[in-house]
């Protein structure tokens, strides 16, 4: 299936039509493309094929699918599909339409399709459309399928439907297909390939990538809503799944507090993050920016050990940070603050020291905050947000559920994978209609050769290798970090928060890229065995991606992740 996911939005018919297919025995070699875009549509602007179905040696058949659980026609010769009102397009015309765009294409495509038959038909997926409508010169009653067949055998059904129009074509068409019917495996394939990455793409990628920082630069109306209500609450925590631009609406409501001669804090967790908001936001008056633990290594005169544990971040350096607070009374605390990544900060004694640096505390001070509490959270898996709500008893929540950052393709298997409920509304990006791959190695295996495929991969879609990022749940042992690859030792640098240089291929953690993003995303070493939190990781990983993603994933936790038996 390409994609190899359903998008949850799809109209019902069309989402068991996939699943049908999909699961369907003895469909080998296959290939079936769903919600194809068509760019040069016949008659349209543009159009779209709700299915293609390739079958070597047996033809290639555009499925038009209505979901309608009533269908008929008019006596003025109108079509009544459910509620909709009466329309005199029919469906069958729409399904020849999309054909013949199709077939005009994949000529100027140079393929060869003598010996192909390319066939049209309308699916009712849950009407018994077969018995409801009676014959008509518009259609062949082989070009009808119904509810019935959806149930019984999609795939029987498809081959029946594509032997019958062979059959068609041999009485219409002198010589047709004398040899072998329909395409082999190579001209199936070239078939894919070619109106799969290239059809729909009336855009071209490269172009749609470098748009995305002006698209981004400019609020959408949820996020003026969000905004707006910043300014009717004295303290807000804003949440919403990775994407929907909290990182942006922080730094915006830091800029407009400076703007009001206050001054403030802007403190996030992530190390790689705070550089990044600390360069955009430089010269910003009255501003502090930088990670949390940052600022309380530098309000202690503190240095971290070369080797500091964990027990030095969450308890000897915060308690000494607070002993200091409460000895200097006031004079630290600020006149707002704001806290990004707040899900991995909401925990004692963090949250003590967050208390002292804005006056009125936490409970009566200029608060705001914005958090991931869905799966980001992967530092303490405790109820942060529970924990907030007991330290400011009058804190707003702002929900935020557009998708600002990845294209839809990315956005549907982060909810796929991640069980997003209900994750996100609405997509404010365009989709370039390509689709995040996913490699499988098995456990233990280097990796490297796949990686140095996938760099090669994007680089030839378009891609400049500094867009290109690596990221991996494992530390020290990364395949990035110990490959022997020379040219994968040659192009890759570890990631600091800035832009890598030209030519070469930024790596990180996945928990040191929280909070970033990139163009392009390869995703490394994804095995459940190796990485405490897996869900949570897979989560962040994902989303990182705004536009290509790469995922090499072991085997029996790829068959895992898309439902299968590990």
């Amino acid at each position: 299936m390409m994609p190899p996911y359903c998008p949850g939005e799809a109209p019902p018919g069309e989402r068991e039509l996939f699943i049908a297919l999909a699961s369907a025995p003895g469909t080998d070699g296959w290939t079936a493309l769903h919600s194809l875009a068509i760019a040069a549509h016949v008659r349209q602007v543009e159009g779209e094929a709700d299915f293609v179905v390739i079958v070597p040696n047996h033809g290639v058949l555009v499925i038009e699918v209505k979901s309608h659980t009533t269908v008929s026609r008019l006596p003025d010769g109108r079509w009544k599909l459910g509620s909709q009102p009466p329309t005199g397009r029919s469906p069958f015309t729409q399904a020849s339409e999309a054909k013949y765009s199709i077939r005009d294409y994949l000529i100027r495509q140079r393929i060869d399709l003598r010996p192909v038959p390319l066939i049209h038909a309308v699916w009712f997926t849950h009407a018994r459309a077969r018995s409801a409508l009676p014959p008509s010169p518009e259609w062949h009653d082989w070009q009808l399928l119904d509810s019935e067949d959806l149930t019984a055998d999609a795939a029987k059904a498809v081959l029946r439907t594509l032997q019958a129009g062979s059959n068609h074509l041999r009485t219409k068409i002198k010589g047709f297909a004398p040899g072998l019917v329909g395409p082999n495996d190579a001209t199936s394939a070239a078939i894919a390939s070619s109106l799969r990455r290239k059809f729909e793409l009336a855009i071209v990628p490269g172009n749609l990538r470098r748009a995305r920082q002006t698209q981004l630069t400019a609020f959408i109306d949820e996020q003026y809503d969000a905004l707006d209500n910043m300014q009717q609450n004295r303290a807000v925590l804003f949440t919403g799944p990775a994407g929907t631009g909290k990182t942006w609406l922080a730094m915006e409501a830091a800029r407009r507090e400076a703007a009001l001669g206050r001054t403030g804090r802007l403190l996030c967790f992530n190390r790689l993050l705070g550089r990044r908001l600390s360069l955009d936001m430089a010269g910003v008056s009255g501003l502090r920016t930088s990670t949390f633990h940052q600022e309380i290594l530098r309000l202690t005169g503190k240095q971290a050990p070369r080797d500091a544990s964990a027990g030095f971040w969450d308890r000897e350096l915060p308690d000494h940070a607070v002993d200091m607070l409460l000895e200097r009374g006031e004079t630290e605390a600020a006149d707002f603050l704001i806290v990004d990544e707040v899900q991995d900060l909401a925990r004692e004694p963090f949250l003590d020291i967050l208390d002292l640096l804005v006056k009125g505390g936490l409970r009566d001070g200029r608060v705001l905050l914005f958090g991931d509490f869905e799966r980001q959270a992967i530092y303490d898996g405790a109820d942060g947000q529970e924990r907030l709500r007991r330290q400011i008893p009058h804190l707003a929540t702002y929900d935020l559920t557009f998708n600002c950052r990845n294209l839809r393709r990315i956005g549907t298997v982060v909810k796929l994978l991640s069980h997003l409920t209900p994750g996100y509304r609405h997509y404010r990006r365009p989709d370039d209609g390509v689709d995040p791959s996913f490699l499988k190695y098995l456990r233990g295996s280097d990796q490297s050769a796949a990686l140095a495929d996938a760099i090669r991969v994007l680089r030839d879609d378009d891609c400049d290798l500094d867009e290109i990022v690596v990221l991996s749940p494992l530390r020290g042992r990364s395949t990035a970090e110990t490959t022997t690859d020379p040219w994968l030792r040659q192009i890759l640098r570890p990631a600091d928060g800035v832009t890598a240089p030209r030519g070469r291929v930024r790596y990180s953690t996945i928990h040191a890229f929280k909070g970033l993003d990139a163009p392009a995303v390869i995703l490394t070493d994804l095995d459940r065995a190796e990485a405490p939190n897996f869900e949570a990781l897979l989560y962040v990983g994902l989303t990182r991606a705004t536009d290509r993603l790469a995922v090499l994933m072991e085997e029996q936790t790829l068959l895992a992740a898309f439902g299968g038996n590990a």
